[in-house]
């Protein structure tokens, strides 16, 4: 059974998620830690639960997301994870990406240890996610959900009530309305989405009360 531990970094409020189960290997979903306090919080986490890190999974590769894949390769040496069209030459570098926000620290782009596709299984522990590809936030958006636990993170394609910007670099809004609705909106009522921003939710709750898809 996966255990998660969210954590809420940065100047965006984002998720940073923590998987682990039984067996102690954990996974780190979209590791935003910007600063040292950020960074000591959740390698204290780690430490105190005698964490042994094995994936750092990335939804996309928006700043916010993933300012804190330097920190856990230089600590952990553990690499990123994402879909390839993620880090295509016209994507913008973490650097250009905090200019166009204001902000002046430099963040390091770290290559990735592999790339993702659709329907990948991904494993840690005794544990499997299934990789969903929903884009349209960004060109080539991953979701991860877990059947035996009916969990799914789904960075900043789903919110709680609400879908992800799509005025960003390679964003679309159609793209991004109908891969929620075929890769997500999908997954059984019961599910519980974990997103990049804000709190969870449930599949059937979006289903009813999301504005962007209940039935009128």
């Amino acid at each position: 059974m996966i255990t998660v531990k969210q954590f809420v970094f940065n100047y965006f409020g984002e998720n940073t998620y923590l998987l682990y189960d039984e067996t102690r290997e954990a996974a780190l979903i979209d590791c935003g830690c910007m600063t040292r306090g950020e960074e000591n919080t959740l390698s204290a986490f780690i430490d105190e639960e005698r964490l042994t890190l094995k994936r750092l999974l990335c939804t996309h590769y928006h700043l916010d997301h993933a300012i804190g894949n330097a920190f856990i390769f230089r600590k952990y040496g553990v690499k990123p994870e994402l879909h390839q069209v993620e880090r295509l030459p016209d994507i913008p570098t973490l650097a250009m990406q905090a200019a166009s926000f204001g902000i002046s620290t430099k963040f390091d782009d770290i290559e990735p240890e592999r790339f993702i596709e659709d329907n990948d299984k991904i494993y840690f522990g005794a544990s499997a996610l299934k990789a969903l590809l929903v884009p349209g936030h960004s060109p080539a958006s991953l979701a991860f959900y877990s059947e035996a636990d009916n969990i799914a993170f789904t960075g900043d394609a789903l919110f709680n009530g609400s879908i992800g910007r799509t005025d960003l670099w390679g964003g679309n809004y159609e793209v991004l309305i109908s891969s929620i609705k075929s890769k997500l909106l999908t997954l059984p009522d019961r599910t519980v989405i974990y997103p990049g921003h804000g709190l969870s939710s449930s599949i059937s709750f979006e289903k009813s009360n999301n504005p962007f898809f209940r039935e009128r």
